[in-house]
């Protein structure tokens, strides 16, 4: 399939037609036309030339695009919308000169006036209407072209000049539209660097494609320039621009051994990068494909306009005739006067601001998420984010660091509690381990070297330190002491709050104990705060954590719900219980949570989770928190509120200007007005989309306030 970048799209009916025809085709197929990207997929055997006049029929034409998407993914050709805005300002002012000299010049010169004006803008809707009337195919240009040609068999010149330059101008306003959302989405796509410095093994260094880059490649990354692929920084040091990836405005610093994103934007310093995955792989490739593909995604409500519209034209086009044949026979009304009332109800059945009502909406709300770093797979998606009552998370590495930290301890031997277990656990490389160095590196104690160190399977360790026998571990260790009452007392305490204990003891005493828990993120409880602030009425937790943890989490962080000791089968059936009573969205990042993710209504997942997570969600936050969840779900909420809003508008004014036929108050300009009118308030309140600020979320304030003083 070979990809073609469209111009002069500017109706998604005529799209839908022409890529009927298009499959028509000899290897026309599999044709793909996409509207809301204005691309073309096509066979490279397909009869260029036919596609080009199936495209010339309807003011579209054709550019083809290199793999990088130069003449395409980076730029439109205007030409066409600037021609209509020429056409229609001509035909406007040669419109004015009719009533200026009207006194002045015969009715011969005024109609020769007329049809100068009328041929200027309307020429190509008049066309393509009447090759349609021949292939007795009606579409919003067949109904056209039929008032058209009505209005001037019955002499009425001015209305149907007018209806002409109206038409016009709707036209061109709708593609402008149409056309903002496009460049939104393709200002997004421009993050895609193009070329980067390859170092040879012979230390020279040469300029490449992306595209040619392969795992393990190096690469020189200048300041300034922005990073070729995914990577790992081997030298160098320097602060980097995430923003393009994760939506996070603040540079993160970077140093020799860390990550980086294809995309992102080295500031300042030289960086020698090891690509770890070619381009096409890369995690910005991946989003350039995901938010593509979600553009061209049909919601089910842009599925049943379309469904609407099919029968939609025809119906007008009977009621038009009923209104040209009805009053004259039953009511001995006026066969001309009906005649314009039924042409007038033809032009007012236009479907275009029904058809617009939905997709300048979408498009805009898919790229304001992905701007922030949150890629919503598709218009479907988004539609199902905005109707979502219940969020369900996963616990670990969601709404806590996956990371167990020292919480509290109890210490009976300050001098030997932290300097034990320090000597003990040194060596370990166990996560419960790491967290009881990372306490015990902050007490500055003394360490030894253990003569003897043991694993005791399902307890602990046991090691010998200046001789001397000393355990690490859980209360299996201490079995063979006695306690006293307040040790007992504290053993309990911690247990009841939910704490995993890690006791440190000698063969005669307890020396202390840790509580260990993993430590919710800083943003977890403002996050449940601004999500039922977002009208979410649900905040569950799901996880496999024992209960006394779980309920700690939930109570600390505001959730209304918890099922803790979960294994990865029982989330599955909780999710689809909990799907049964409303619209549930599923958060998670590990590879256990990817079959959860895909039972629920809607799967998030966390950009920095496992591949399988991000492949199974329906949506994805790239940012290592959760902190702009509540703002993609404002902005879900606030598209679908613009879709209901454009609909009843489309279909509102055309109801009032269909009333209008009852006291013959309709006339042809009143009725494109009223067309006209409909899709540039659908154009401009879709806009509204994109440039909307979202409130932001609580945590997002706090970094900023915290970051504050060093700016």
């Amino acid at each position: 399939m070979k990809e073609y970048k469209l111009q002069g799209l500017s109706c998604a009916n005529c799209a839908a037609e022409m890529e009927s025809e298009i499959k028509k085709l000899d290897h026309g197929g599999d044709a793909q036309l996409k509207f809301n990207s204005s691309k073309l997929l096509v066979h490279e055997k397909v009869n260029l030339s036919k596609v080009r006049q199936i495209l010339k029929s309807d003011g579209a034409s054709l550019v083809e695009t290199n793999e990088h998407g130069e003449n395409g993914h980076h730029g439109h050709n205007h030409s066409h919308g600037s021609n209509m805005k020429m056409l229609v300002f001509l035909s406007s002012v040669i419109f004015g000169l009719t009533f200026l000299l009207q006194n002045y010049v015969s009715s011969y010169v005024l109609i020769v006036m007329y049809v100068a004006a009328m041929t200027l803008s309307g020429y190509q809707t008049f066309i393509k209407g009447a090759k349609n009337l021949v292939k007795l195919k009606f579409n919003i240009d067949t109904l056209m072209t039929i008032a058209l040609i009505g209005a001037v068999a019955i002499g009425e010149w001015r209305e149907a000049t007018i209806v002409a330059i109206l038409f016009g101008l709707n036209e061109y306003l709708e593609g402008l539209g149409m056309e903002k959302a496009r460049n939104s989405m393709e200002q997004l796509l421009k993050v895609a660097p193009k070329q980067a410095t390859l170092l040879l093994e012979d230390g020279s260094e040469r300029v490449v494609p992306i595209e040619s880059l392969q795992e393990k490649d190096l690469v020189l990354v200048k300041a300034g320039e922005k990073i070729p692929s995914d990577g790992i920084v081997m030298e160098g040091s320097s602060s980097v621009n995430e923003s393009a990836i994760t939506g996070e405005s603040l540079p993160v610093e970077k140093t020799a051994g860390e990550d980086l994103y294809g995309g992102s934007i080295n500031n300042e310093g030289l960086l020698k990068v090891k690509v770890t995955r070619a381009y096409e792989d890369s995690s910005l490739a991946k989003i350039l494909h995901l938010v593509e593909e979600a553009q061209e995604m049909k919601t089910p409500t842009e599925l049943f306009i379309n469904r609407f519209a099919k029968y939609y034209t025809p119906a007008i086009m009977l009621i038009s005739l009923l209104v040209m044949t009805v009053p004259p026979v039953v009511f001995s009304m006026d066969w001309g006067a009906a005649l314009y009332q039924g042409l007038a109800v033809l032009i007012v059945g236009c479907p275009c601001a029904l058809i617009l009502s939905s997709p300048i909406a979408i498009v805009s709300g898919i790229t304001k998420n992905a701007r922030n770093g949150i890629l919503v797979k598709g218009g479907v998606f988004l539609e199902q984010l905005g109707k979502v009552e219940s969020i369900a998370f996963d616990k670990t590495g969601t709404l806590t660091k996956g990371e167990p930290t020292v919480q509290t301890a109890r210490i009976y031997d300050p001098e030997r509690f932290y300097s034990i277990a320090g000597s003990i656990e040194k060596s370990s490389s166990h996560p419960i381990a790491k967290a009881v160095m990372a306490e015990v590196n902050t007490k500055n104690s003394e360490l030894r070297e253990p003569s003897a160190v043991e694993a005791i399977p399902g307890k602990g360790i046991y090691a010998e330190i200046d001789h001397n026998p000393y355990y690490i571990g859980s209360e299996q260790t201490i079995s063979h002491l006695n306690l006293s009452k307040e040790q007992q007392k504290d053993i309990e305490e911690l247990k009841e709050e939910g704490y995993t204990l890690v006791i440190v003891s000698s063969s005669e005493e307890i020396l202390g104990l840790f509580g260990i828990a993993d430590e919710i993120r800083e943003e977890s409880k403002s996050l449940i705060k601004d999500l039922h602030l977002a009208g979410i009425k649900h905040t569950i937790m799901l996880t496999g954590d024992h209960d006394k943890t779980a309920r700690k989490v939930a109570e600390e962080i505001g959730l209304t719900d918890v099922y803790a000791g979960l294994l990865p089968e029982q989330k599955v059936e909780q999710v689809k219980r909990l799907s049964e009573g409303s619209k549930l969205a599923m958060v998670g990042d590990g590879i256990n949570d990817a079959p959860a993710l895909a039972t629920a209504d809607l799967g998030i997942a966390m950009g920095k989770g496992t591949d399988s997570a991000i492949e199974t969600a329906d949506i994805v936050l790239m940012q290592d928190h959760l902190g702009k969840l509540p703002s993609s779900i404002k902005i879900a909420k606030q598209v679908n509120r613009v879709v209901k809003l454009n609909i009843s508008l489309a279909l509102g004014l055309k109801l009032v200007a269909l009333l209008l036929t009852i006291p013959g108050w309709l006339t042809l300009w009143v009725a494109i007005l009223s067309d006209m009118g409909a899709t540039i308030l659908v154009t401009l309140i879709s806009l509204t989309v994109l440039m909307n600020k979202t409130k932001k979320t609580s945590f997002v304030k706090e970094e900023e306030k915290e970051v504050q003083p060093q700016s």
